[in-house]
């Protein structure tokens, strides 16, 4: 490991009081709760319906239940539905990693309901009526109202979940994934005809009518305003082009993009946002990228590492394109900040919203350390900007070089493998405790630093992380 000299600046940006307790907890509390609150209110229907009553026999009782996961599994949906949406004030108090956990148990657990719901139904009705197994199957699908668009949102759903898995994710590019993901809102769409129209809780009381209507409606009303409107009132309010592209490296490219009234974007640097560049096919398929440097008002730039179709058509971009922006989203911000002391720690392209961070943080020299990991000089993402910034900004830059550690997970370079993850992290600051954490880069790396930090005593609450795999 290598240090580079820290130099003191002339002038310090002053200091912001820190805030006592981070809103978004407020609003991760809230959120929490109210879904909740939700998922006990449809069991307090089910049960005003007589849906515990009527486990006492063994038909009534598989369609109880079968009513129950259905009811439950909807709900979760439409939570998913609401995930999808993007509501900022949600991304900003759970951020990028956090909601794609959430995402991912509450899609699975959705999806094992419906199936069970499905199941559980069929074997109900076909136990208590006359048709046998197959002949209510053939009824339901014939002569229940919506029940063949339930079963095409059913198709969908699936379509979903399998290419969620990790394994069939792997083999997508990020854009067919997307696309694909798409078909969730197309799910719940279709489920709710069936719903409606032969649902025993939708049918039984204007209480349980005006619950769903209003689960429906919120979670609509949130996508058409968030995933439609908010956009395309901010496409033509701020009118983004393409001023400037810059090939830092044969496989990182730098995007500079300008607009009348783009410093009215809420946007803060070590954010992200989701970018559709104009340029021709494939426009519709909006790209997650940080911001690689702090918004001043006039322009936003995003570097990004070219690893696919979508990057690399960034090399091809040419000043004058449109671009249409969506957000901004996640928690590499100064305002989860809690502690004076921050320590920066990025890896590869990671890095970037990293520096962005450091060029807006309000820091007196030494409160800023930066660590950048990368495989050689050569290799070093904005390198020549991030030291020539930390010189200004009086914080310490060091570097972490070589290539990965072999059979081990591990945040540091062959070169540093006599050390520890978490020996190396309090060399490097002996006061560990009293920063706050920010890491970006793959997300085996950020695991391995974030178990470090841990382990050397930092509260998660003051460790901060942004994932980008899908």
């Amino acid at each position: 490991m290598t240090q580079l000299p820290v130099h003191q600046m002339t002038q310090v940006p002053p200091l912001t009081p820190l805030p006592r307790r981070d809103r978004s907890a407020v609003v991760r509390d809230a959120s929490g709760a109210a879904l909740w609150l939700t998922l006990l209110f449809v069991c307090a229907l089910w049960v005003h319906d007589g849906g515990v009553s009527d486990l006492a026999a063994w038909g009534t009782g598989m369609t109880s239940l079968g009513r129950i996961f259905g009811l439950l599994g909807s709900a979760l949906l439409l939570a998913q539905v609401f995930l999808m949406a993007r509501v900022p004030w949600v991304e900003r108090a759970w951020g990028q990693d956090h909601l794609a956990r959430i995402h991912r148990v509450v899609g699975f657990t959705s999806f094992n309901l419906i199936v069970a719901h499905i199941v559980l139904i069929w074997l109900g009705y076909a136990s208590t009526g006359p048709q046998g197994l197959w002949g209510t199957l053939v009824e339901f699908t014939l002569n229940y109202p919506g029940m063949l668009l339930a079963i095409a949102g059913t198709l969908a759903l699936i379509m979903v979940v399998l290419t969620s898995v990790r394994a069939a994710r792997r083999r997508l590019r990020y854009e067919s994934w997307h696309l694909l993901h798409l078909y969730a809102y197309l799910a719940a769409g279709l489920a709710l005809p069936h719903q409606l129209w032969t649902g025993k809780e939708f049918l039984s009381s204007p209480v349980s009518t005006i619950f769903w209507w209003g689960l429906y409606a919120g979670c609509a009303a949130a996508v058409l305003v968030y995933r439609v409107a908010l956009p395309a009132t901010r496409a033509l309010r701020h009118q983004a082009r393409v001023v400037d592209v810059r090939h830092e490296s044969p496989s990182i490219v730098s995007v500079t993009v300008a607009g009348p009234r783009l410093g009215r974007l809420p946007v803060r640097g070590g954010q992200f946002l989701q970018w559709r560049f104009l340029d021709g096919p494939g426009w519709t398929r909006s790209h997650p990228y940080s911001l690689s440097a702090a918004p001043d008002g006039r322009t936003l730039r995003l570097t990004a590492a070219v690893v696919g179709d979508g990057t690399d058509r960034l090399r091809g971009l040419r000043p004058g394109t449109r671009v249409l922006i969506e957000g901004p989203y996640g928690r590499l911000h100064e305002g989860v900040r809690t502690q004076r002391k921050v320590l920066l720690i990025g890896a590869g392209v990671g890095i970037t919203p990293l520096r962005a961070l450091l060029e807006a943080l309000p820091a007196a020299p030494g409160d800023i350390t930066v660590v950048q990991r990368s495989r050689s000089s050569d290799e070093r993402v904005l390198g020549a900007e991030i030291a020539d910034l930390a010189s200004r900004r009086g914080a310490r830059y060091v570097v972490v070089e070589g290539n990965r550690i072999r059979g081990r997970r591990s945040w540091l370079s062959e070169s540093a493998s006599a050390w520890s993850d978490e020996a190396a992290l309090l060399d490097i600051c002996p006061d560990l405790v009293e920063h706050d954490i920010f890491i970006c880069g793959t997300p085996p790396w950020m695991d391995a630093v974030r178990a470090a930090a841990r382990s050397a005593g930092v509260p998660a609450a003051q460790i901060h992380t942004e994932r980008f795999d899908y």
